[in-house]
């Protein structure tokens, strides 16, 4: 019988598993002190589920957390006694951190693992899967390690729980000096890293000790995540590789760069399928280093990363890191690694990857904490739910499994709901963003609108961009291509039409597009539409997710209600743009 003994909001389950009550007056509070160790898995109206992972609790550690902090937090929210197996599986996998640390050998090519516990030394030694990493015993309590096994090394270990502390420090590689201007070159407003981007470069840097230079810093989509990476070029000096996610996130880095430091144009250079300069900072993307030719297992620019003097290395979105790129990123751990991120989610479970090899979670910094300081926008998360027609209906009932999600994703009663949401938002820039080219392509043509898709060209990515940042294209239609790192300040709202199933990470990077503060102070608005009672919209209840854990609410809206509201004049728009005259002019659009 469970033993009363408050009546907090959670209830702790021994599957380590938390449920929380939604409407509980000491909800928000608890939400934030318990997202710091355990992972949403899911949010309905009245009770919402985390769970403790290993990950997680070592991800807390790494931040400074311990078991009895933990144990504390669980204790006094909880509205039951805490299991004794949860406290246990808590001290756990706590109390794996650190077990093994790596140092410096003392010899070239040689790094020491160290235990205080003679048995794990013991146990490593008799594992014939580990004698590939081990050159020799020195005593009962520390191994020699084959230096450029640095990287398996430590995704070997983590697979069996024992996430390896290493301080063994780096090479320095090349010095080079980056200062961060006083002044932005292009405006020449004042520039200064902000409290919250000090404290994560000092977070990653600890002084240029050993305990820093390699982690992962999480910050909301327009909190200024660039803006770190560059205050740790700073404090590092040293020669440097950014790598993102495409050849538009290239250029807005190369342009960050020259505004806000004191580099010159010919200290940057661009590695990309257009250019391949190899400069001092040298800007790249994951797909040109992940280039090969066919079913070649060579990847021919792979020598960007491991033949050069880096003395650091920054992943923008490192939770998309692809797995050649894990292959070759465990060969240069020598070399420091600083990981940026708006989310750390990935639906493949390859978290422990990031962990092991680019370095734990060193900076968070919750979402909302952002918005009520300005940061970032203030951001209302709306759900429009669509019916299907019988026509749909029949489709969706005999397909099979794997198409059902693609039927009622590019259902064209969605086309109506876009014009509402635009003539609801009359004169802000809107973005739509969808999965399917032909979807996305009909929506375009409906609205006059351009589109940008993977096939479309840099430099035409380039330009519509900046027309939509001037304001002379009101609504813009993207694909994916439009998740990272593109910089889109006056966006306020967006559409969501289609998406990758059940992907956290890209709904968040897809708020994350309107999330920049406005100069007018406007509220940013991100609209999902999706189609009721299908598997779209179970997939859409798991992209929330992390949203969810972030503070944020999703407003659910019928879509023949939303479509019923009164609607706005339409001399409001008449005039502003031709095409949407002509779009909102019908109330009904059929595709």
């Amino acid at each position: 019988m469970l033993e009363t003994c408050g009546s907090g909001p959670i209830i702790v389950q021994s599957d380590l598993s938390i449920l929380i009550d939604a409407a509980h007056p000491r909800f928000e509070e608890c939400r934030v002190k318990i997202s710091a160790f355990a992972e949403l898995i899911k949010s309905p109206e009245y009770m919402h589920t985390y769970r403790i992972t290993p990950v997680s609790l070592w991800n807390a550690a790494a931040l400074g957390m311990n078991a009895e902090e933990i144990i504390a937090a669980l204790r006094h929210y909880s509205r039951f006694s805490v299991s004794e197996n949860v406290v246990h599986e808590i001290n756990y996998y706590c109390g794996r951190y650190g077990l093994l640390t790596l140092e410096s050998g003392g010899t070239d090519g040689f790094l020491k693992l160290n235990s205080k516990d003679r048995f794990i030394i013991m146990e490593l030694c008799g594992n014939s899967d580990f004698s590939k990493f081990i050159h020799k015993k020195i005593d009962e309590f520390n191994v020699l390690i084959k230096a450029e096994m640095r990287g398996e090394l430590k995704r070997a270990l983590i697979k069996i729980n024992y996430p390896l502390r290493d301080i063994a420090g780096y090479v320095e590689g090349a010095p080079f000096e980056i200062n961060l201007r006083t002044n932005s070159a292009s405006s020449n407003a004042p520039f200064a890293l902000r409290d919250y981007q000090n404290a994560a470069c000092e977070a990653f840097y600890r002084s240029g000790g050993a305990e820093g230079g390699s982690g992962v810093v999480v910050l909301a989509c327009g909190a200024g995540k660039t803006c770190v990476g560059m205050g740790a070029m700073a404090k590092t000096g040293v020669k440097t590789l950014i790598i993102t996610t495409n050849t538009v996130a290239v250029r807005q880095w190369i342009s960050e760069l020259k505004d806000k430091t004191d580099l010159k144009e010919e200290d940057i250079g661009e590695y990309s399928g257009e250019k391949k300069q190899i400069r001092p900072v040298t800007v790249t993307t994951y797909q040109i280093l992940m280039w090969h030719r066919g079913n070649d297992d060579h990847y021919p620019h792979f020598c960007v990363l491991t033949d050069k003097e880096w003395g650091l290395i920054i992943y923008d979105e490192v939770h998309l890191l692809p797995a050649p790129i894990f292959r070759v990123t465990a060969q240069i751990q020598a070399k420091r690694r600083l990981g940026l991120t708006a989310t750390l989610v990935r639906e493949d479970r390859l978290e422990c990857d990031v962990f092991s090899l680019i370095g734990p979670k060193i900076y968070e910094l919750p979402w909302k904490n952002l918005e009520k300081k300005g940061h970032i926008a203030k951001a209302n998360c709306y759900e429009v739910r669509v019916k299907m027609n019988d026509a749909l209906k029949y489709d969706y009932a005999v397909a099979k499994k794997a198409h059902k999600h693609r039927i009622c994703a590019v259902n064209h009663e969605k086309a109506n709901i876009i014009l509402k949401i635009i003539e609801t938002h009359p004169k802000e820039p809107v973005l739509i963003i969808g999965q399917y080219l032909d979807q996305l392509d009909i929506i375009a043509k409906m609205l006059g609108a351009p589109i940008i898709t993977g096939s479309t060209p840099s430099s035409e990515r380039q330009a519509l961009y900046a027309d939509f940042k001037k304001g002379s294209i009101p609504a813009l239609v993207v694909s994916k291509v439009a998740n990272f790192a593109i910089d889109l300040p006056d966006a306020s709202c967006a559409v969501q039409v289609s998406g990758a199933y059940g992907s956290r990470q890209e709904e968040a990077q897809r708020l994350g597009r309107v999330l920049r503060p406005k100069k007018d102070g406007r509220e940013a608005h991100f609209y999902t539409v999706v189609t009721a009672d299908s598997v779209e919209s179970d997939f859409s209840m798991h992209r929330q997710l992390y949203l969810t854990e972030q503070g944020y609410k999703y407003y659910i809206l019928d879509a023949a209600e939303f479509m019923n509201r009164k609607r706005i004049c339409h001399e409001k728009i008449n005039g502003e743009n031709e095409n949407f005259s002509a779009v909102c002019k019908s109330d009904k659009i059929v595709l």
